[in-house]
């Protein structure tokens, strides 16, 4: 597992936006979505039937970044490449929805269960960060 420094873990975890890039057909497929970084991984859900869903599940290898630009203050950025694994239930889905629920008003005004969108866990390989 990559080892992130302490400003790029406050960075992290004062965000919860990010870009995931996934792949098919050797065409880059990148969308905007909500993060929890815990443990050194990320985690999004994903509604079923997505593209990005569907990528994951042929080519596990992802990317993603958390960026923050701001000309007067100063551009940060956290970019990473790694591996997913989809959640879909059990203890860990419980788990992980429980954090989304109490960190996200959207979770909250749309609730699911399991079966009906997971989780994917991103374990970063590599990273390459900068202005934290």
């Amino acid at each position: 597992m990559i080892a992130f420094t302490k400003a790029e873990k406050e960075f992290l975890l004062a965000n919860e936006a990010c870009r995931v890039a996934t792949c098919h057909d050797n065409m880059p497929h990148v969308v905007p979505v909500s993060y929890v970084f815990e443990g050194g991984a990320f985690y999004f859900a994903t509604d079923l039937e997505t593209r990005k869903l569907e990528n994951l599940k042929k080519n596990d290898r992802v990317a993603l970044a958390v960026d923050v630009y701001d000309n007067s203050a100063g551009n940060k950025a956290i970019c990473v490449q790694g591996r997913a694994e989809i959640i879909e239930g059990g203890k860990e889905f419980a788990s992980l929805y429980r954090i989304f629920h109490d960190k996200f008003a959207w979770v909250r005004r749309d609730p699911w269960k399991e079966g009906e969108a997971p989780f994917v866990r991103v374990v970063p390989t590599n990273k390459v960060s900068w202005g934290l």
